[in-house]
């Protein structure tokens, strides 16, 4: 179920790009492909339509199944004596806050267990902060624009003959 993700990114890079504006206006969202390269491969190139980032990963990874699918997470071995210590704190509780069906308010803890639970999946993962790296594309792609444009306006300003 966690290859899901990168099956729909390759789906979605693979259909055609959708309609452009027009050349003088950069597109204000633009795409984003995110690609796992192995060894030394080469990371293709960012365009000015599209934000490539790439995760490197070692050559020995390239044909074996990732990480996050090789082991168990639900094999008691793989839990730490405090994370069972800390369910058995909420053993037989009852009432507010418990997420339980007993006593009234029972209900109330469920979803700030749920949240719980998938942050602490998430620390778990270990996996690429795509996040953060396309921020950085972004701000990569913004500077570069912004540099481009900067020599375009001061090139205008060289080439036109002084107003008298």
């Amino acid at each position: 179920m966690r290859l899901a993700p990168f099956v729909l990114a390759a789906a979605f890079a693979a259909s055609p790009a959708p309609a452009q504006p027009p050349a003088a206006a950069p597109a204000a969202d633009p795409r984003v492909n995110q690609v796992i390269v192995y060894g030394g491969d080469p990371c293709p190139p960012s365009t000015d339509e599209e934000i490539t980032v790439c995760a490197r990963l070692p050559e020995d990874d390239r044909f074996r199944i990732p990480p996050n699918l090789r082991d168990n997470p639900n094999d008691p071995a793989s839990q730490s004596w405090a994370g069972r210590a800390l369910e058995l704190q909420y053993v037989g509780r009852t009432g507010t806050e418990s997420c339980s069906t007993v006593g009234p308010g029972g209900f109330t803890g469920c979803m700030s267990r749920m949240i719980n639970q998938a942050r602490a999946e998430r620390r778990g993962e270990g996996d690429v902060n795509w996040t953060r790296m396309v921020e950085e594309a972004r701000a990569e792609r913004e500077a570069r624009l912004r540099a481009a444009t900067l020599e375009e306006e001061e090139e205008e300003r060289t080439n036109q003959p002084p107003r008298r």
